[in-house]
């Protein structure tokens, strides 16, 4: 996604959603931490507004995956469901 049209949504469309800890259940879903944060695409929201952007998978679970990502300046953290995430190719993304 374009840097500033994603920097546009993050500023406007309101705070980038995560998924609850109900929906996690890291209480009893065995989580892996990678030391070596593998790069993806993933899609997240900004309230209500949909956006796909680069990424690096660093945690996940079962059905779940700890994502970062950089929107400008700042580096954002949440969680999605894994079946929103596609890792990148081979050579690029």
């Amino acid at each position: 996604m374009d840097t500033r049209i994603l920097e546009r949504i993050a500023a406007e469309a309101g705070p980038l959603q995560s998924l609850s800890s109900a929906e996690l259940r890291l209480d009893v879903e065995p989580v892996t931490i990678d030391p070596r944060p593998k790069p993806a695409k993933a899609w997240v929201r900004f309230g209500a507004t949909p956006a796909l952007v680069d990424a690096e998978v660093c945690r996940w679970t079962a059905d779940a995956c700890a994502i970062r990502f950089r929107v400008g300046e700042t580096e954002m953290k949440a969680w999605v469901w894994a079946s929103a995430v596609t890792p990148a190719s081979p050579g690029g993304r």
